[in-house]
Parts: C-alpha cells; sequence; structure tokens
C-alpha cells in the first residue's frame, strides 16, 4: 500500500520560487535538475530567516545524502510552493524533507541530510542546544 502524498499543510516552512522561462527542457517542461534548485530555496529560506540563524556560530551546513523522488512535471510559465520541515536531528546533522507543488500537483518529495560543520576546522560539530531547540521547534510527524 501507498502511503498518501505529503500536503503543503504537513510542512511548517513553505515558501515558493517563479519559474522561469529557460528552466525549461527540449521538451517543455521544467529540467528535472531545476527541481534540486527549488528543494535549495526551502532548505535556506529555512535556515537563514525566520526564528534566528539555524546554525552555531562559524559553522554551515553541507548536504551529505539527497534523495529526490520526482512525482510529475513542472510547466512554465508558473511557480512552484515548497514545503519543508525537519524530520529527525542526529548529533551533528539533520535530516529534511519537502514537498514541491505546482498548483494542486505534488510534483516532488525529498530527503536531505545536512551535517553542520565548523568552517575552521571543516568538520562535523554537534549542533548546540540553542539550535537544536530552534530546530526542534520546525520538527513535525513525518509522512
Amino acid at each position: 500500500m501507498t502511503a498518501p502524498l505529503p500536503t503543503l499543510a504537513d510542512y511548517p516552512h513553505q515558501t515558493y520560487d517563479k519559474l522561469r522561462y529557460g528552466d525549461t527542457d527540449r521538451q517543455g517542461h521544467v529540467n528535472n535538475a531545476v527541481f534540486s534548485t527549488l528543494l535549495e530555496t526551502g532548505r535556506v529560506e529555512m535556515i537563514y530567516t525566520g526564528n534566528g540563524l539555524l546554525l552555531d556560530a562559524d559553522c554551515s551546513f553541507v548536504i551529505a545524502s539527497l534523495q529526490l523522488d520526482y512525482r510529475g512535471e513542472i510547466t512554465w510559465p508558473g511557480r512552484v510552493e515548497i514545503g519543508t520541515r525537519i524530520a529527525t536531528l542526529g548529533r551533528s546533522s539533520l535530516v529534511m524533507e519537502q514537498c514541491l507543488y505546482q498548483g494542486a500537483t505534488c510534483v516532488a518529495t525529498a530527503k536531505t541530510v545536512i551535517v553542520q560543520v565548523n568552517q575552521n576546522s571543516r568538520r562535523a560539530q554537534a549542533l548546540g542546544p540553542q539550535v537544536r531547540q530552534r530546530l526542534s521547534a520546525l520538527m513535525q510527524a513525518s509522512s
């Protein structure tokens, strides 16, 4: 039995991106590489805006893994709604779940593992208590 697709309401952080003509490919739909760019918009807006910075000082996030499931095509012109949530927290990493919607259609779902890295040592750094608290506030039950 297949699990039902998520809705945007399942994600505490929501944003959108406007599609550009240059996003299309020879088949006339939005190129599959653009899906990753749309997901990046959701991740970056969640991490760097809103309820305070979601990183410890002198740290950045790097992607360790990205699983992207294409569920439909995206067509130009238009916009894509992006839902993002924190699924799990590890010692120095977290898993983000995201969905992309065009209109009423879920066109993609994704899971991304990102790791907090110290910018000086270039090694993983444990999430501090304040960052962990802010990230926990963005968690919701995963589907």
